[in-house]
């Protein structure tokens, strides 16, 4: 692609004035460029430390449209009160010589995906969702808005991180404004057109389940359906939303942690975001919500526990609700109390089916890897063997047979800036108590790091905790995580120490309940006919999924069990 320009970018602030000061602050072709052409504009306000309140939009005319937010919208709508009252808000205007409005409007999403990752950003505030098909300059885009960033960095490093932080943090990760691949798309018009048919026919406690593995792009969909859900909702034109009742929930604390940051961040109700059985204890069958969307649906729990006084989490939440919309991945079950036999996922999937709302998503979009590398971890995991390891250009697949040196390896990915996050997860084959003044420690030899959850953290995160991560937070680069911690998330690089419970015996690999601390794997399962059985045998290669496929760039492997090291060492040469 020949060298594209740079982008024209002048801040000002927002008021009359400002309109002014763009002519005094640029010059020649740039003043008809930014005042006369299409722009993307941002409009932000410091209302503290680490606290910014921004809007983003674009715009034919950046004249006429300030001059609207300032005079019409402050009577409408609160944000733009407050910006137009602070006598520090700014704006920025952002101009392209390849700017035509199909740009400008896919440039105003992917600043929305970007700044909805900024930690500092505390309210985010824009009415749309503009992905844009194929246009002339579509191949720019991604060119184009990374000169912008890195222009946008130069006028506030707070606010505009440089890119690969910001594409590390859960929040962008589970974004509303990803472009959406065709797979998506259409899974995301299929469950608009039900939701629309459920509320006019006046149906109750409908099914919808959306099928996919690990890193298929599963929480990008339900994200995004939470958002439009929510917009369709604000505007007048759809009275079919108008009054819906829409609940997000998932039975996972470090998912319910990112979502709920993130209809913060959007102006969203907090509360529609919550733990299955929290909603199932404030809704009552009678008085049913209209959409809820389960993320992470197999964990879900198919038998009371603690709090939760029923049998079966989704069929309680069905019926509460007309349609319920929940994802889900059999081979990442963990817990015997959220088992499924594979009679009862099957009786699920036909229930969607009949009435055609059982989707299945084929792509994997985590992993940056070959069809190769996708098809050896499948063939350790699903088939039990260990092939040899195909020499993959896009992804970098190590076997270690230390795991110091492994440790070390993932630190040097974290502190490099171009890798990105990175941590060290585990098996749950060490004990992991949480007892106090005692730390629970992942110990192989010489090497010996704690358990998720266990080191103070930094000074500077202290009051971030409750909106990170546990692999955003940096202490953790000296814990390892477990699934509990990690699942739901990626990482650029995972070092994962697979635990003495998986062992290599006579060509195979085996799981051996007996050396797992998992007890949530390896305990009974009170069974449907009333019998109790073991289901470990699905469930720790299930956790071993996990681990393995949170990697985006990158995945280190060091095996506890000498026998399956070295079969792996072998498979590596």
């Amino acid at each position: 692609m020949p060298k594209l320009p740079k982008p024209v970018i002048t801040e000002v602030g927002f008021s009359r004035q400002g309109l002014a000061d763009i002519k005094e602050k640029v010059s020649g072709q740039h003043v008809e460029l930014l005042l006369e052409y299409p722009t993307v504009y941002i409009v932000y306000d410091q209302e503290k430390p680490q606290s910014y309140q921004v809007y983003v939009g674009e715009t034919n005319d950046i004249e006429q449209r300030t001059r609207q937010h300032l005079d019409d919208d402050i009577h409408d709508r609160q944000d733009w009160q407050y910006l137009a009252d602070s006598q520090d808000s700014q704006l920025l205007v952002i101009g392209h010589p390849h700017f035509n409005k199909s740009l400008t409007l896919d440039i105003e999403n992917s600043m929305m995906l970007y700044m909805s990752g900024v930690e500092s950003v505390k309210r985010l505030n824009n009415r749309r969702e503009n992905q844009q098909n194929k246009y002339y300059t579509a191949d720019e885009k991604g060119t184009i808005f990374s000169a912008i960033w890195r222009k946008l960095h130069q006028f506030n490093a707070d606010l505009f991180p440089i890119e690969s932080v910001v594409r590390d943090s859960a929040l962008f990760k589970a974004s509303p404004f990803h472009e959406l691949t065709r797979e998506q798309d259409n899974a995301r018009e299929l469950i608009l057109r039900r939701i629309k048919a459920v509320f006019r026919a006046h149906e109750m406690q409908q099914l919808m389940l959306v099928e996919g593995e690990a890193g298929s792009g599963k929480t990008v969909l339900l994200s995004t359906l939470f958002y439009q859900l929510w917009q369709l909702g604000e505007d007048l034109n759809y009275t079919d939303f108008k009054t819906a009742n829409i609940y997000l929930l998932v039975n996972h604390d470090e998912q319910v942690k990112v979502y709920q940051n993130i209809a913060e961040k959007l102006g969203m109700k907090v509360a529609n975001v919550s733990k299955p059985t929290t909603f199932i204890n404030h809704h009552d069958p009678d008085d049913p919500v209209d959409v809820v969307l389960v993320d992470e649906a197999h964990l879900l729990w198919t038998q009371g526990k603690q709090s939760y006084r029923g049998q079966n989490q989704l069929q309680d939440i069905m019926t509460r609700a007309k349609l319920t919309v929940a994802v889900f991945d059999a081979k990442q079950m963990l817990k015997t109390e959220g088992y499924l036999t594979a009679s009862e996922i099957q009786k699920l999937e036909t229930k969607a089916a009949q009435r055609g709302n059982l989707i299945k998503f084929k792509q994997q979009l985590r992993m940056n890897a070959s069809e190769a590398t996708t098809t050896w971890l499948h063939s350790l995991i699903d088939r039990r063997v260990v092939d040899r390891i195909p020499q993959d250009e896009q992804y970098d697949l190590r076997i270690f047979d230390d795991p110091q040196l492994m440790y070390q390896a993932i630190v040097a990915r974290a502190q490099d800036e171009s890798h990105g996050l990175s941590r060290v997860l585990a098996t749950f084959d060490w004990p992991f108590k949480l007892k106090d003044g005692h730390t629970d420690m992942v110990t192989v030899g010489d090497f010996s790091l704690p358990w998720n959850l266990q080191l103070p953290l930094a000074d500077d995160q202290k009051g971030q905790a409750k909106h990170l991560a546990w692999a955003e937070q940096h202490q953790t680069l000296g814990e390892v995580g477990s699934t509990y911690t990690i699942q739901g998330f990626d990482l650029n690089y995972s070092g994962v120490i697979i635990g003495p419970s998986v062992k290599y015996r006579e060509g195979k690999v085996i799981f051996d309940p007996t050396a797992s601390e998992n007890t949530n794997a390896t305990r009974n399962r009170t069974m449907p006919d009333g019998t109790k059985q073991h289901v470990d045998d699905e469930l720790l290669p299930n956790e071993l999924n996990v681990l393995l496929t949170r990697g985006v760039n990158g995945l280190y492997i060091y095996a506890v069990d000498d026998e399956l090291r070295a079969a792996l060492q072998r498979a590596s040469r």
